[in-house]
């Protein structure tokens, strides 16, 4: 068919592809807003009319009419960490599938930046958001809540009836990580904390302290440096680690980067790791898998963390949440690699089968 005559595709009206087709305008409406409800001929005879005129939807119009944006915003505490940037994967790819657009708000751990997402939420420019700093964003004496938008809270947990929460857990983990080193004959460990107001460190160190309890050990059997998620934090526990008549034979680090640093500040004193002193990090971040030695750490289900906290958002959205949707709590699996080992004299000789094999903690 001859396109002579027809507008520029910028001038093209859903009536001109609804008379090269035969059809009705709201046929074709109806095609591309649902094509899965019309009939395969009657679909194949429209979509090929939008082909040959080149007709583009008026997509901004279509959304005014619903009243959507199309577009949810993301709260990040610090875009440049790569737990947060494997998470935000998994967010954009579950929007996308359900044509929707993504704001990232990265507050580079500055609470002065929350008032311009604040504004971005009241002036409905955004139709949900995922909060992953553990609080409700405030600014210029008005807060988040005042929208009135869909909100889900993801990795850090917000105690709101009217927020979902999807995270990891952080608790069970750090029991785990004390019964694993216990297990391997350590009675003497060390802790690498996160940053204290943190609600993620806060579960951490729960966990950690239950373990403590539970392996029959007391505060007088572990040390504890402040720290946060970072290279730096794992760096000054390691230089305090040094000057220790009497260390840690195993480490528990609530961050990969954190435990990455203190076994580099440590073996360039001459400290074996693991045959001196076990590591466990926490993460599961890629570059875990590259440092020398491995990093033995319990892996986050990051891609998926970030999918799920996506479609629970999308649900709130379009109104439709069901009982289950407003506490996820996805397990984690800890990767035996090669800093951590049993003591020669411990109380239990670690077996070396399935060494490197994941292993689920779900308590």
């Amino acid at each position: 068919m001859s396109r002579k005559g027809w507008r520029s595709p910028k001038e093209v009206r859903i009536a001109d592809v609804a008379r090269i087709a035969g059809v009705s305008t709201a046929t074709v409406s109806r095609v591309l807003a649902s094509p899965d409800k019309v009939r395969q001929k009657t679909r194949d005879l429209v979509l090929e009319a939008v082909r040959q005129c080149g007709y583009t939807p008026n997509s901004v119009a279509r959304n005014l009419r619903k009243r959507r944006t199309m577009t949810a915003l993301v709260v990040v505490p610090n875009l440049a960490n790569p737990v947060f940037a494997q998470i935000l994967r998994g967010i954009d790819e579950e929007l996308t599938q359900s044509g929707y657009g993504l704001v990232i708000g990265s507050l580079d751990n500055c609470e002065d930046r929350e008032a311009r997402y604040v504004e971005l939420a009241l002036s409905r420019q955004v139709d949900g958001v995922i909060l992953m700093n553990g609080r409700i964003p405030e600014g210029n004496k008005r807060t988040m809540r005042e929208a009135g938008l869909p909100m889900v809270a993801m990795c850090a947990a917000i105690d709101d009836d009217k927020i979902p929460n999807v995270v990891v857990q952080d608790r069970e983990a750090s029991r785990a990580a004390v019964e694993y080193l216990v297990q391997l004959g350590h009675r003497r460990l060390g802790y690498i904390a996160g940053p204290p107001s943190n609600i993620i460190a806060a579960e951490r160190l729960a966990g950690f302290l239950e373990g403590i309890a539970e392996a029959g050990l007391s505060e007088k059997d572990f040390v504890k440096w402040d720290g946060r998620f970072v290279f730096s934090a794992g760096v000054a526990a390691a230089e305090a680690f040094l000057k220790l008549k009497d260390r840690p034979t195993g480490v528990y680090a609530t961050s990969d980067e954190s435990a990455i640093g203190f076994i580099k500040v440590v073996r360039a004193a001459g400290v074996r790791v693991p045959e001196d002193v076990s590591v466990i990090g926490f993460d599961g971040i890629e570059f875990a898998d590259y440092v020398e030695p491995t990093l033995t750490t319990f892996r986050q289900p990051l891609h998926d963390l970030g999918r799920k906290g996506a479609a629970v958002l999308l649900k709130m959205i379009h109104k439709q949440m069901q009982p289950g949707d407003w506490n996820i709590r996805l397990p984690l699996e800890l990767l035996e690699r090669d800093t951590t080992r049993a003591i020669p004299d411990g109380t239990r000789k670690a077996s070396r089968q399935g060494r490197g094999k994941p292993h689920l903690v779900s308590h």
